[in-house]
């Protein structure tokens, strides 16, 4: 007669528990070690939820026949027939393909000039001619939107510097501030000359951040500066520049409402009407509430499709974009 020796494991909800219990003291841990930098994104946390996803109850409207007056409880229930009506206006897929033409503009125009600004200003080697070259980039990103296109208006108006130079040689007059085939390269400019230089600011953090011992031993080996900055340096930002984009293609639909707002009649709604200012005038200016949600909701739905998809592609390129994938 043989007899059996006991099990020297442990049962399957006894080895489920053992692994559960680390991870909640490595859960503990983290948490008691990380409680600093918690405590620091309080404020930034109460800011979304107060500015961000409180507002989000908004979006009811959207269903409803939409009263001011009656609030959100005695509105009359409508179903999807706000959002019938949405797809079936032309003015609203107008305003969409708008949005989406202004965007592909600044995301080929636009998204390379703060990585070329920060490969520029990584190349001085000034310190002092550095700090003052960025401090006349960021300047402009504390001008707001009237003043950037007074400012437009003075150098490439109809009584612009311009213009002027060009009357004063004999030469044809082009007004670019009124022209609507050309709207979309406008505000692309007017986005670049704002906003480029407060762009740079992730870049340069990335490019701090690469390993200078990487660029004495490509120098060693007899490496050139482009070179260096080929193999090493926009290796180093690929990562961030990933990242970057990813974020820029889930703000695509958002191309600037009072830049638009500001120009619409010089150029026509033609040029100008995007989802922002369609929302805005087809839903709060016509108080028409229910409308404006509509239009509101379809673009962060839109929004968010768009982040998941580039999300998903950076994966396929190797890189983490949002988050770390779960196979890494």
């Amino acid at each position: 007669m043989t007899t059996t020796s006991p099990a020297t494991t442990a049962p399957p909800a006894e080895q489920a528990g053992g692994a559960a219990a680390p991870r909640r003291r490595n859960w503990r841990l983290r948490l008691r070690r990380d409680r600093s930098l918690l405590v620091m994104t309080l404020p930034a946390v109460a800011l979304l939820a107060v500015f961000a996803y409180a507002p989000m109850f908004g979006l009811i409207t959207a269903f409803q026949d939409y009263d001011i007056y009656n609030g959100f409880w005695y509105s009359p229930y409508t179903g999807t027939d706000t959002f019938e009506r949405l797809f079936t206006d032309t003015i609203f897929w107008h305003a969409l393909e708008n949005t989406l033409v202004i965007s592909a503009v600044q995301l080929v125009l636009y998204f390379p000039v703060p990585i070329a600004l920060a490969l520029l200003f990584n190349e001085i080697a000034n310190a002092r001619v550095r700090s003052f070259m960025q401090s006349v980039v960021y300047l402009p990103h504390f001008f707001s939107w009237v003043l950037v296109v007074t400012v437009f208006q003075e150098m490439l108006g109809g009584a612009g510097a311009l213009n002027t130079l060009l009357r004063r040689h004999g030469y044809a007059t082009w007004d670019i501030m009124t022209n609507a085939d050309a709207f979309k390269y406008l505000v692309t400019a007017q986005a670049v000359w704002k906003e480029a230089g407060w762009g740079i600011i992730v870049f340069l953090a990335a490019l701090a951040a690469i390993d200078q011992s990487l660029y004495e031993a490509a120098a060693a080996d007899g490496a050139g500066k482009w070179r260096r900055m080929w193999h090493i340096t926009v290796p180093g930002m690929r990562g961030v520049i990933v990242l970057m984009l990813v974020l820029r293609l889930g703000n695509a639909l958002t191309v600037g409402f009072e830049q638009m707002l500001i120009q619409r009649q010089a150029v026509g709604r033609d040029a100008s009407e995007v989802l922002d200012t369609f929302a805005y005038y087809y839903g709060v200016v016509n108080n028409n509430f229910s409308y404006g949600a509509a239009a509101g909701l379809f673009k962060g739905i839109l929004s968010l499709l768009l982040v998941l998809a580039a999300n998903k592609l950076a994966h396929a390129f190797g890189e983490d974009g949002l988050y770390r994938r779960d196979d890494r």
